[in-house]
């Protein structure tokens, strides 16, 4: 009786010990104003045009490669998911978005938008791509790990990021939520970002 006491003493010990482990391990939060994107690489786009975009295209960026490496003043980042209705929703908006963006020789090359999706394999990437007409690059993130590292945001979430010159960056915009008016989002973005 006495050994059955000492282990059913261990076994509830054993046991509160895993239920404070797990409660005491916060997951990530979303990329916060004023700091830096988790440290994360995404592969080389096999789209020739997609490495022109980015920038990351000749000898030095044939393997993977970090958002402060996009030859950009300002990087527009957006978690999606092809399974979420508001990224179906607001797809034409974002796509309204980068032709804003890409049609104004004041802005263009200094502001450059991409993808990651959350959850999405290359095959489901490539779906909502081609379904709605995405003209910006988008990465599969199959495994969640940029999303974990992100803070297991909802969908979609943007996440504005300055790029300095010392090859440093900076997060000056993360939040979620579709872009309803593509005028008054862009304007933010250019004032947050110190654009204009």
């Amino acid at each position: 009786m006495k050994k059955l006491s000492v282990y059913l003493w261990i076994v509830v010990c054993f046991v509160c010990f895993v239920c404070f482990a797990a409660f005491s391990v916060q997951a990530a939060d979303p990329p916060a104003v004023g700091g830096q994107l988790p440290d994360f690489k995404l592969p080389a786009p096999k789209s020739s045009t997609d490495k022109n975009y980015l920038g990351v295209s000749g000898i030095f960026f044939s393997g993977p490669f970090t958002v402060p490496q996009i030859k950009a003043k300002v990087v527009i980042l957006q978690i999606f998911s092809m399974y979420c209705p508001y990224c179906q929703k607001d797809a034409p908006h974002v796509n309204s978005l980068y032709n804003k963006i890409e049609n104004d020789p004041a802005l263009k090359g200094k502001i450059k938008l991409l993808g990651i999706g959350a959850g999405n394999s290359d095959y489901e990437v490539g779906l909502f791509k081609k379904k709605y007409q995405i003209p910006f690059p988008l990465f599969s993130d199959g495994d969640f790990k940029i999303h974990k590292l992100m803070g297991e945001v909802r969908t979609p979430y943007f996440i504005g990021v300055k790029i300095n010159p010392d090859g440093s960056h900076q997060v000056f915009y993360s939040r979620l939520g579709a872009i309803e008016g593509n005028e008054k989002f862009l304007n933010e973005i250019i004032t947050l970002s110190g654009l204009q």
